[in-house]
């Protein structure tokens, strides 16, 4: 069967693209990430997994807004190393069909813009869009699908929000998308993910393959017919997801694995990245009397207000946020954000004799990485990127509506 081929941009760890991998359909030609640590993990899931030998020269470490070179190749750079670029391996393989991915979101977000002081108008990452879109004008896909916050609706960085300066360039380079991208906000619990998470996915179709007159039409039946084919019947939840795990219980003084303290057991049998962050002792304590009251239904800590009160009996500090949240083994977890990586306060896990915050592998699983993928670097990486990523999961599901669309509205190869 011959492959759709597309590429990835600001590719992360891989999570839209492991998905797409997942469906069968697709064929990886290229992957675009400035990050080193995702890279090298990109890197190893495309040659361990999906058999790419060549898995080194299809990940492309460099700044997607040195947009020329990133085309035409870069050499002996201090941060990048060199490469012959995108332009040598589409050029190769004849085009493409298909390009994926969405701009880092915290320019965009909601929370974001709270704790920036200027509401991240300065923020250069409001404009990678233009560097996507170049990507996209050079190539000419059949569709690209581009994925962000819900913020991005509102984000206002000039005098025009930044979703209509989008749209408007979207439709100055060829491509259709919904009149109202409203309409384009997916929630990926009623995709089978155990965490509440909502994204903006763009689906963009070429006006001049597919009829400008019929592009409007077809662009609202893909979010009509072909995405939704792919919603479960019942939400998954935290215990679906990580119940099976091996319990993680607190030991009695800190011990060492690999050179880093540890304050839980390890797992038995082993799971890799299934390691518990390190405790304190006062952090146990806040985590016995908010897991035990879950547990024992008396739920005196489960507001806001009570939850900040907790926070300032135990450090003698005041927040206006609260910083603790226990996830519900009956429930689809809060969001998996990037920022877990500081400290997990608000995701805690359920059970009481555990004592702790949830793990990479826990975090994982809630985003619907496969256990097969095995995550390489520091903690406050592979939170960072897990935190990051698109859910496999609903990447799988959105690559299968995606080849529905191609081959259904265009006819196979």
């Amino acid at each position: 069967m011959n492959k759709y081929k597309s590429i990835d941009l600001f590719a992360g760890c891989g999570g839209l693209m492991d998905g797409f991998e997942q469906s069968g359909f697709y064929e990886t030609l290229a992957v675009v990430e400035w990050e080193k640590a995702p890279c090298s993990n990109i890197q190893i899931r495309l040659k361990g997994k999906w058999k790419y030998k060549d898995s080194d020269n299809r990940v492309l470490n460099f700044d997607i807004q040195r947009t020329d070179e990133l085309f035409n190749g870069w050499k002996d750079d201090a941060l990048y190393g060199s490469h012959t670029g995108l332009d040598s391996i589409i050029n190769q393989s004849n085009g493409i069909d298909l390009i994926i991915g969405g701009p880092p979101c915290q320019a965009y977000s909601i929370a974001g813009r709270v704790r920036d002081e200027n509401g991240m108008k300065n923020d250069y990452r409001n404009y990678l869009f233009e560097s996507y879109l170049k990507v996209v004008e050079r190539y000419k896909p059949k569709v690209f699908v581009f994925e962000n916050v819900p913020g991005i609706l509102s984000a206002k960085p000039g005098d025009r929000n930044i979703i209509e300066i989008i749209k408007e360039s979207f439709d100055n380079a060829g491509y259709q998308v919904l009149a109202n991208l409203k309409d384009a906000l997916i929630d990926f619990t009623e995709y089978g993910v155990p965490q509440n998470r909502k994204r903006i996915i763009i689906f963009a179709i070429r006006k001049d393959i597919f009829g400008k007159d019929n592009s409007v039409t077809l662009v609202k039946k893909f979010y009509q017919s072909y995405l939704p084919k792919y919603k479960v019947s019942k939400k998954a939840t935290v215990k679906d997801a990580i119940g099976d795990l091996p319990k993680l219980y607190p030991l009695t003084q800190d011990e060492k694995y690999n050179g880093k303290r540890i304050s839980n057991s390890l797992p038995e049998p082993f799971v890799p990245n299934h390691i518990a962050r390190w405790q304190s002792a006062r952090d146990r304590e806040i985590f016995k009397l908010l897991t035990e009251d879950i547990e024992k239904k008396q739920y005196k800590y489960i507001s806001t207000e009570s939850l900040k009160e907790v926070y300032t009996r135990f450090t003698g500090h005041k927040s206006n946020v609260h910083k603790y949240h226990v996830i519900r083994w009956d429930e689809p977890s809060n969001l998996i954000p990037a920022h877990l990586y500081k400290d997990g306060l608000r995701h805690i896990h359920p059970d009481s004799k555990q004592l702790r915050t949830i793990t990479v592998r826990e975090a994982a699983r809630l985003q619907t990485f496969p256990d097969d993928y095995i995550f390489y670097g520091s903690n406050v990486e592979l939170y960072k990127m897990i935190g990051n990523a698109v859910p496999p999961l609903f990447a799988k599901c959105l690559a299968c509506a995606v080849k529905d669309f191609l081959t259904n509205e265009k006819g196979e190869f």
